[in-house]
């Protein structure tokens, strides 16, 4: 008999599981009590979410703001017009690229409902799986990229990120391939990329996204850029930059960026996509009629903080901490046994992509073993993809203190390589 879920919601939206991370989360509760029994607490490794907190002149403002006349009152979906332009002195500042606030930066309540949104608005539903229509997803990726596309009801052709291809796939190569398996080109919407990258944090170079913008040019084909993690990096040699830093790029690319990363505000759910105006204010249209905004308050904290030399300062030192908790965790499993030469080490984001040890059959396994016996909360790979099985990713958020435990938690529990 069908269920009235069943009844009511569409099969793609049927098919999701809860976010992995919160599926983490709630497993591990169950093991709490067990765990610190065994003097194991949980130490999550898991989400992505900076534990320090945010620039004190940042929150102090917000409280200022609370008394403002108006300022509880609608905000406008697209952002108010001095936040837009704080955005655009910023994109100017810190990439050299000129953005028009007026119509093409929109604010998102969060980059994540962004993309999801931008998807969602780009597809058309089909069920025949060769004339659904496509989107190119880096893989491994962020997990929720093929969510947003599954329950939209399109689908996600993989563009394996790889040692072997020095994680820069070739696009002409899988757009042929694509054909090849008997997807129809036409229905190609858009190619994502994600540099840094998240989970792997790998970053690429100028010269081979112009290869991808000259994809997306030749055929037409929007280039969606997710630049969550650009201001996260340790080595100014590797800075990370805009897709707008490629000349020609706005004439077929967005970017999404967010403020959850580098100013530790994950909770108050404020971005900003920009770049081609056409597509920028269409999904700007359709978000008008689903929010109102990001309430006001945040939105003229964090225009100031944007382009307060306290703002870059703050994120300074803050790529100066995580480089000191990546080397903890470097030097820690080192001494397990792991092969990590220089040259593999990341430098940028704040996670590490390691290999599971030879004697386990996957990713689940190790991840699981780890959490039952340890405490430690890592993510298998494969959460993020085909190409993502084999590998964990965990992210050196919590204290100098909790990473050194993870390590000698490893030791002591015979978590080693061999």
């Amino acid at each position: 008999m069908v269920t009235l879920e069943e009844k009511l919601f569409n099969k793609d939206i049927m098919s999701l599981e809860t976010y992995i991370m919160f599926r983490l989360k709630e497993k591990t509760e169950a093991l709490r009590a067990g765990l610190t029994a065994k003097n194991r607490a949980p130490i999550f490794l898991s989400m992505g979410a900076p534990t320090m907190s945010p620039p004190k002149k940042l929150v102090e403002r917000v409280k200022e703001l609370m008394d403002e006349p108006n300022i509880h009152l609608y905000a406008t979906p697209k952002g108010e017009l001095s936040f837009r332009e704080a955005i655009s002195k910023r994109m100017k500042k810190r990439f050299g690229v000129d953005l028009d606030p007026v119509n093409e930066i929109f604010s998102l309540i969060g980059s994540k409902e962004g993309i999801a949104h931008l998807v969602r608005f780009l597809t058309t539903q089909n069920d025949n799986k060769f004339e659904k229509d496509i989107f190119m997803v880096p893989d491994p990726c962020y997990a929720s990229y093929w969510q947003f596309i599954k329950c939209s009801g399109a689908y996600g052709y993989h563009l394996p990120l790889t040692p072997e291809n020095d994680y820069k796939p070739n696009i002409e190569e899988y757009y042929n391939k694509m054909i090849s398996e008997g997807f129809n080109p036409d229905k190609l919407k858009a190619v994502i990329i994600n540099y840094p990258n998240n989970p792997m944090g790998v970053g690429t170079t100028k010269e081979y996204v112009k290869t991808i913008v000259d994809f997306c040019k030749k055929h037409q084909v929007l280039l969606i850029s997710d630049a969550a993690y650009c201001d996260m990096y340790f080595a100014e040699d590797e800075k990370p930059f805009s897709v707008f830093e490629i000349e020609g790029a706005k004439d077929i690319a967005v970017e999404f960026h967010s403020f959850s990363k580098p100013y530790a505000i994950t909770g108050w759910r404020l971005g900003w996509v920009c770049g081609n105006a056409s597509i920028v204010q269409r999904l700007g249209k359709g978000k008008s009629t689903i929010d109102n905004g990001i309430f006001k308050v945040l939105q003229k904290a964090c225009e100031e903080i944007l382009n307060d030399p306290e703002g870059d300062e703050y994120i300074r030192q803050g790529n100066i901490g995580y480089k000191r908790k990546q080397d903890i965790m470097v030097k820690g499993f080192r001494e397990l046994g792991w092969d990590l030469p220089d040259e593999k080490v990341p430098h940028t984001t704040f996670y590490l992509w390691l290999p599971i040890p030879p004697r386990y059959k996957s990713a689940f396994d190790f991840c699981e073993e780890v959490l039952e016996k340890s405490g430690v909360v890592l993510v298998p790979g494969n959460a993020f993809g085909d190409y993502g099985e084999g590998y964990f990713r965990l992210s050196y958020v919590s204290s100098d203190e909790q990473l050194q435990e993870v390590i000698n938690r490893f030791k002591a529990d015979g978590f080693t390589w061999n």
